[in-house]
């Protein structure tokens, strides 16, 4: 069957190539966007969403974290697919089958909720920076610097390595879970308690839900893949590199439940988790001073750093293929992509400023959570039509795993339209 939108014969070639005995400089070629992706989902908000989650409701908050796992995957590879199979980006996909109206509410309310996340990410920088006495205005430049300068290397394979370097950070977090010595049996008893009947519960679940599916996630990895120049001879392997991102980066979000369910949790008080500095100082009790602010920091910091490259990237390239610019990280800075690279950089100087000036963040946070909560039904939507619309019979999910999935993403749906009323009553 003739597969329409796929890429040139030479560069479906050099995909078929990679298939064969494992090789390392090809397991790279084909693995990352999946790894980060995950990387990036378990950014400063979603670590303290976790850490908040452990404290409030210990090991009863496991049992959620290991049924998004199916879940994250399902939906992260609808667009491995999508991207391999017809060459082209989630926004490209949505104009060309949808229309520009659509595309530019989606690409619209899509780069609000980036530049909400990146200021979250931003913000996490400065609490990291703070907890060892250095500036804002020191740490947010530099990180500022460091990640518009990653993006103008001219290849998105090396920004793909330099990323999941930087995420792998987060899993510095492991030896606080050791350190803390938690009770296995309490974690058993924990994984068979759902106290479903707790509104707070059912709040900070659809929260949990909300922090681990962001709708920027689905643009970035549609993109990466088409960047990547990936063809369906390794589509097999892509699923694989997805399937492993969703491992680690909800057993990283697990790794901190049973941190602090264990410690904090224990204490079963009001504890204030809304900042890295109150993470780190939950945890001085029971690791140390120092101890506590170097687990928290590296571990925070990575997830910041690299979530602030992703979530960027996947505005970028929704807004650029919405307007039909070239959008490409394989090519270096030049007159034709010059659009790209500028909505790129200015991204991260318009979150950056915003943290350095304090700007009421309180408020903005509230407003970017509702506007994700609005969009992941939007973007969810639009991604099960794609899929059943665009791909070829061959390339679709059929039968019981198609209701599966498509069951799951309704479910996401209905938490994220719970979380708006709650939400805005914190206005």
């Amino acid at each position: 069957m003739e597969v329409v939108g796929l890429r040139s014969l030479s560069t479906k070639s050099n995909s078929r190539s990679l298939v064969g005995p494992f090789n390392l400089k090809h397991f790279f070629k084909v693995w990352g966007p999946g790894l980060v992706v995950m990387l990036a989902d378990t950014d400063a908000g979603c670590l303290i969403t976790a850490a908040q989650s452990g404290a409030q409701w210990q090991y009863t908050m496991i049992l959620p974290q290991l049924l998004l796992i199916p879940i994250l995957f399902m939906a992260q590879e609808m667009t491995v697919r999508l991207g391999i199979v017809t060459g082209k980006g989630h926004g490209e996909l949505i104009r060309e089958n949808f229309g520009l109206g659509w595309a530019i509410l989606s690409a619209g309310t899509l780069a609000i909720s980036s530049i909400g996340a990146l200021l979250t990410e931003f913000a996490g920088i400065a609490g990291v920076g703070e907890l060892f006495g250095i500036s804002k205005w020191i740490t947010v430049s530099i990180a500022t610097v460091l990640l518009v300068g990653i993006a103008f290397s001219g290849s998105y394979r090396r920004v793909e390595k330099i990323g999941i370097v930087i995420g792998l950070a987060e899993l510095a977090f492991i030896v606080a879970m050791f350190m803390v010595h938690p009770s296995l049996s309490a974690i058993g008893q924990g994984l068979v308690t759902v106290p479903y009947r707790s509104s707070s519960y059912i709040y900070l679940v659809a929260a949990n839900v909300g922090a681990v599916i962001m709708p920027w996630m689905i643009f970035y990895q549609q993109g990466a893949v088409v960047d990547k120049n990936l063809s369906p001879t390794v589509l097999h392997k892509e699923q694989h590199d997805t399937a492993v991102g969703t491992l680690i980066t909800q057993g990283i979000m697990i790794v901190f439940v049973i941190t602090f369910a264990a410690t904090v949790g224990q204490r079963h008080g009001q504890v204030s988790l809304n900042t890295v500095g109150d993470l780190a100082a939950s945890l001085t009790p029971f690791l140390g001073a120092a101890t506590a602010k170097i687990l928290i920091g590296v571990s925070l910091l990575g997830g910041a750093l690299v979530a602030a490259l992703v979530v960027a990237l996947a505005g970028t390239w929704e807004i650029t293929e919405v307007l039909n610019w070239p959008h490409s990280l394989n090519e270096k800075l030049n007159r034709s992509n010059f659009g790209f690279y500028l909505m790129y950089a200015l991204a991260h100087v318009i979150g950056a400023v915003l943290v350095l000036i304090n700007f009421n963040l309180v408020s903005l946070s509230i407003t970017v959570e509702v506007m994700n909560a609005l969009l992941l039904p939007i973007v969810l939507g639009f991604l099960l039509l794609l899929e059943a619309k665009v791909l070829p019979s061959k390339y679709r999910m059929h039968g019981w795993y198609k209701w599966i999935v498509t069951s799951c993403c309704l479910l996401v749906m209905v938490f994220g339209l719970y979380m708006i009323g709650p939400t805005l009553k914190l206005w």
